[in-house]
């Protein structure tokens, strides 16, 4: 009866201290668990390993860790330290930096748009504008998650990483001309997705730091979980001798140095490889393990392990367009902020600073001004024309930009974003190499839905300028015509041109398409992964990150994917320890 009890007040202990999260846990960035891959042993045994220490790898490998032992593979280096990661000020920085050791790795789609891919411990936390918000109701019931389970992993994360911001000038006034022209209700501070104007969360704090997925892994247990950073893993090992199914079993990584380790997983039919490497990076992984189109495999001459045409499929990315707008008055240097969602499927969001900021491109180079996600550095709204996108022309473009009076950084840009996007494409690889990226088409306004949802938008977007409320911060004598003109001219993608694109709102947004860094699928739900993200034709294999969308969520993904890191985590622990809840 004594140990009956003793087992209760244990149990209940433990559970209280899952739900915190903190047992024994350590604060970022002190993480005595992250080491390089260069200390890695040539073979290990673990009951989890994840791959892709990312928006959801981290917060998938801390919850994880409070009852298994888990390896966490990051082919990129540490967020912490790195200024240009932390401080908002130097937002679009990383972005612009097209060295190996940059936490982003450059890819242009074959639509000729330029894009960005994560390189770094905590993902796309760690360089994209820090919006926080979450899916709708809508969005988890079709999915088919558990709401009251969703709405507590979200708490989870929101404890770390989640802040309300600093509402000044400029997101005021875009959030009062959303209210005047009718994007309405107001709906104030709020995480939740819901129709009208509201002011969303961010990851930066009032300080202007940002916080990153990294950070959630203050709530593993450091003596069960173990990262390496600088680790790259080439291949998924399957079992398949004497199986009705192969099996996954262990993977292939080699560290900086080029070395080569195996990982193995524990012996135990519980025990799994969890891939969380992004819309990119785990369809890729997928195929280089032998599991994707035959005709792919064969070209690149991989082993078919499982002919599965849908690997790399159903690609999506949301389109973003964006009116830049010269102030009369100063602004305030701001990222997202404020959000006006529609009827009809659009999402106006909004950027301001003057300079967007100083920075260097890398820790003690030269300072740098930028227009953040809108610079030269990051090849968007640049004066590069696209034929001659050259490092030495970028390099002289910045040149100029340095040269350029503080005036002409006065101002900012309002963006509409569409849901969804309804239109998709398709990634392929060009090599068998893991470090360079695929070929990737999103084919951007495919669907007519897609190109309507922008125009409404940019006419929207259109109505803010022109509103009393954002008054202050336009020149009168600049026309909205003459500021269409003005973004025109700047070239922001390399899509082919066309006369006179600003007497048509249709091909302004064909010509002006650029990416939010929204990108997902590729091993999309009921396609390649099952309800429970279990890779569809084999065993001890699942794909738990933004691939598996088929749709984007809510206004921005991040939340979202953190969430289902820490969701599928809880989901994975109850399954296996017959356990209900956060208990």
């Amino acid at each position: 009866m004594a140990f009956g009890w003793f087992r209760f007040i244990a149990e209940a202990l433990v559970g209280i201290l899952y739900f915190h999260g903190f047992c024994s846990s350590e604060q970022a960035p002190n993480y005595t668990f992250v080491t390089h891959g260069t200390s890695a042993p040539p073979i290990a045994y673990y009951d989890y390993i994840i791959i892709g220490g990312g928006t959801s790898g981290c917060p998938l490998a801390a919850t994880l860790s409070l009852n298994f032992s888990v390896l966490l593979l990051e082919r990129g280096g540490s967020p912490y330290g790195n200024q240009n990661i932390t401080n908002l000020a130097s937002f679009g920085i990383p972005l612009g930096d097209l060295s190996p050791m940059s936490p982003s790795q450059r890819f242009i789609s074959e639509d000729g748009v330029i894009n960005a891919r994560a390189r770094v411990l905590g993902g796309g936390s760690c360089l994209n504008a820090g919006f926080y918000t979450r899916a709708s109701p809508e969005y988890v019931k079709n999915v088919g998650w558990d709401g009251n389970l969703v709405n507590q992993s979200y708490q989870w994360v929101e404890k770390i990483v989640a802040f309300e911001p600093p509402m000044l000038q400029w997101q005021s006034a875009v959030r009062d001309g959303l209210l005047e022209v009718g994007v309405l209700p107001y709906n104030g501070f709020s995480y939740d997705h819901m129709y009208g104007t509201k002011v969303g969360g961010t990851i930066f704090d009032r300080d202007g730091h940002r916080h990153t997925a990294a950070d959630l892994l203050e709530y593993a247990d450091p003596s069960r979980l173990t990262v390496l950073l600088h680790a790259t893993v080439h291949k998924i090992m399957f079992r398949t001798k004497g199986r009705t199914r192969p099996t996954a079993h262990g993977v292939i990584f080699r560290d900086a140095a080029g070395t080569k380790h195996r990982a193995y997983l524990n012996k135990g039919s519980k025990n799994e490889i969890i891939v969380c490497s992004g819309a990119l990076g785990s369809p890729q992984l997928l195929i280089l393990s032998g599991i994707g189109p035959s005709d792919q495999l064969r070209s690149l001459g991989i082993k078919e392990l499982i002919d599965q045409p849908m690997v790399g499929q159903g690609m999506m990315d949301n389109p973003m367009n964006a009116i830049y707008i010269p102030s009369p008055s100063p602004v305030e240097i701001s990222l997202i902020q404020v959000v006006g969602i529609t009827q009809f499927g659009s999402y106006i969001e909004a950027a301001s600073g003057s300079s967007f900021a100083y920075g260097s491109l890398t820790n003690g180079g030269p300072q740098q001004r930028n227009f953040g996600m809108f610079s030269p550095q990051t090849g968007q709204l640049s004066t590069v024309p696209p034929k001659q996108r050259t490092p030495e022309a970028i390099a002289k473009a910045v040149e100029v930009m340095n040269s350029l009076n503080d005036s002409a950084f006065r101002g900012g840009f309002i963006l509409e974003k569409i849901m969804g996007p309804v239109s998709t494409g398709h990634l392929e690889l060009k090599n068998k190499n893991p470090n360079n990226n695929p070929s990737v088409t999103f084919n951007y306004f495919k669907e007519p839905i897609d190109l309507q949802r922008c125009v409404d938008g940019m006419t929207t977007i259109e109505r803010i300028i022109d509103s009393k409320a954002f008054s202050e911060f336009k020149y009168p004598d600049l026309t909205l015509g003459a500021l269409i003109n003005m973004t025109l001219s700047f070239p922001v993608n390399l899509r082919p041109r066309h006369d006179n694109p600003s007497a048509s709102l249709e091909q302004y947004c064909k010509d002006t398409v650029m990416t939010i860094w929204h990108y997902h699928g590729g091993c999309q739900v009921d396609r390649v992964v099952d309800r429970d993200y279990r890779v569809l034709g084999v065993d001890a294999l699942r794909v738990i990150d933004g691939s598996t969308f088929n749709y984007s969520p809510g206004t921005n993904p991040q939340a979202t994917v953190m969430m289902l890191g820490r969701y599928m985590g809880i989901k994975i622990r109850n399954e296996r320890l017959g356990m209900d809840g956060l208990d």
